[in-house]
């Protein structure tokens, strides 16, 4: 995957353990999208990935960090407050990252 994405769709790139539970760097997929959203269609395409991966990742739009469970939590109560992923958006999946 290289480039923009193509139209109608949105990048989503992964890293460390998000990258190796999906097999892949990066894909594109359909926009717009809500974050909230997000989680739920990567669990129906990579079964398990929420409890083993998403549910301590951070996540990007456009390189600014955004809080998907408060995003979920707003949505609950206000529907149009809720972020929205667009065409050609670049959303990262980005797992803690331990050092030491």
């Amino acid at each position: 995957m290289s480039g923009k994405p193509p139209p109608g769709h949105f990048s989503l790139l992964y890293f460390s353990s998000a990258s190796s539970y999906t097999k892949k760097s990066s894909e594109y997929l359909k926009a717009p999208l809500q974050l909230s959203k997000l989680f739920d269609e990567l669990e129906k395409k990579y079964p398990g990935i929420g409890e083993k991966v998403l549910s301590s990742c951070a996540v990007t739009i456009n390189l600014d960090y955004v809080d998907v469970e408060e995003d979920c939590s707003e949505n609950t109560t206000k529907q149009s407050s809720s972020l929205i992923i667009r065409d050609g958006d670049e959303v990262a999946i980005i797992p803690p990252v331990s050092s030491g």
